[in-house]
């Protein structure tokens, strides 16, 4: 089972950037597709971003062209880009391996905490 570990996260004004990052206890040669979720209060876990070691990277719409997924097999390390961020980008923020498009891998992490707030 692999263990992720997220961070980053922080209070940042509408049309400003952040950097997530997450560490995998495991390597990420061995986890075909991993992706970044979020969680807004009271709600399901939705997928972000997504991608593979064959180079398929997807986003939803509502970030497509301002967040930005790339991993670092070789330090076992996921980032996500954000940029131009909205206050509905709000949400805690998970990384996971992805199973079957869009379901999670394994046990979540901590996930860190994403506000977007003037």
């Amino acid at each position: 089972q692999v263990q992720w570990v997220e961070s980053g996260g922080g209070l940042v004004q509408p049309g400003g950037s952040l950097r997530l990052s997450c560490v995998a206890s495991g390597s990420l040669f061995d986890i075909s597709a991993v992706g970044w979720y979020r969680q807004f209060s009271g709600k399901e876990r939705v997928l972000v971003a997504v991608s593979t070691l064959g180079g398929y990277i997807n986003y939803p719409a509502s970030v497509k062209g301002r967040f930005t997924i790339s991993r670092d097999n070789a330090k076992n390390t996921v980032h996500l880009q954000m940029n131009n961020l909205r206050p509905d980008d709000t949400a805690v923020y998970y990384c996971n391996g992805v199973d079957g498009a869009k379901y999670p891998a394994h046990d979540w992490g901590q996930g860190t905490q994403v506000t977007v707030s003037s």
